[in-house]
């Protein structure tokens, strides 16, 4: 059977310690590449294709923008989004779908209860059932339909692969990885998910930090503009005090983690870094991802490093932090460029 890569592949992106104790290793591969694309650093195997998940949101976003999606500022941005379901959020994705002229049940995203305690107590309380608004990739269905709507294409089947708009998000993922896609599969949300590299999926976000609104091409002026939604609202992608949303606020850095171990960071001079782990957990990628930018040169270290309280890197036993995930052995703290 076809896969991504192997353990032999790999290299220790992060430890898990309790007690003085490394408990936990978690192996994966990462790939980091400059503004112009180029690969500046390959932590184990690169190249093999992952499925990128909700990574792959921001080039969703794009290709829906293609469409003729009337999407900006938060309502782009939570069309890029893993929400947590709060009241704001859910707000959001219930008024694009109103602008297009249509309303939850056109949402073909899996029921459930929102991420957020308060949010989903709150529900419960009051007797509301679950439902597919409140389901964190309900923004980037909202989109979709909004695309749809505003090109003409059929919303029954929005997700189906053949569908016009799930073809423009393969293209566009081709054109900014400069990869070929080569196998297709089905997302937790239900969407296409498609596959690619990490070499290629770090080229492709750098892209976004990199386009500019002047651009003559309509593509890279759309890219700016998820840029610029991305950084002005960093709480409609994931949550207020949430990882991903901490790190877009506090360093200007685009944050994006995706299930079964994947991240994306794009730092504002377009250096990028893709990070998977093998195991398929995400607890770990956070401190690599941003010391690499760090290793870099991309962000500052000591902004950083007073970050790193915020990103849930503590170790609980009986109430009381008693250890940390720690980086790797083979994170590098300089990475050279030419």
């Amino acid at each position: 059977m076809a896969g991504t890569f192997l353990g032999k592949d790999s290299v220790e992106l992060a430890v898990v310690t309790r007690g003085g104790f490394i408990e936990s290793r978690h192996v994966g591969s990462a790939a980091v590449v400059d503004a112009n694309g180029e690969l500046l650093l390959s932590l184990g195997d690169v190249r093999a294709p992952i499925f990128p998940r909700s990574t792959l949101k921001f080039v969703q976003a794009l290709a829906s923008l293609e469409a003729g999606a009337p999407l900006d500022g938060e309502h782009l941005a939570v069309a890029c989004a893993s929400h947590v379901g709060t009241p704001l959020h859910v707000a959001l994705v219930r008024d694009i779908l109103g602008r297009a002229g249509l309303d939850e049940s056109a949402l073909q995203c899996p029921a459930t209860w929102p991420a957020d305690r308060a949010s989903r107590d709150s529900l419960i309380r009051s007797g509301e059932p679950s439902a597919r608004v409140f389901m964190e990739c309900s923004g980037k269905h909202a989109g979709f339909l909004a695309a749809c709507s505003a090109a003409g294409w059929p919303v029954e089947n929005y997700l189906h692969p053949d569908h016009p708009l799930q073809k423009l998000v393969r293209e566009s993922l081709a054109r900014f990885a400069g990869e070929q896609i080569s196998v297709t599969a089905v997302d937790g949300c239900g969407a296409p998910v498609y596959a690619v590299s990490l070499a290629g999926m770090a080229r492709a976000m750098s892209r976004f930090a990199t386009s500019q609104s002047s651009s003559p091409f309509g593509i890279f002026r759309n890219a700016a503009k998820i840029w610029q939604a991305t950084l002005k609202h960093p709480w409609t992608i994931a949550g207020h005090g949430r990882p991903d949303s901490v790190v877009i606020e506090e360093l200007g850095v685009l944050a994006k983690t995706g299930a079964e171990g994947v991240l994306v960071l794009v730092a504002p001079d377009g250096t990028s870094v893709a990070i998977k782990s093998l195991d398929g957990s995400s607890r770990a990628n956070m401190l690599p991802g941003l010391q690499l930018l760090v290793a870099a040169g991309s962000i500052d270290a000591a902004r950083a490093e007073a970050v790193l309280p915020k990103l849930r890197l503590a170790i609980s036993g009986g109430g009381q932090t008693v250890g940390a995930i720690m980086l790797g052995s083979d994170i590098p703290t300089v990475i050279e460029r030419d």
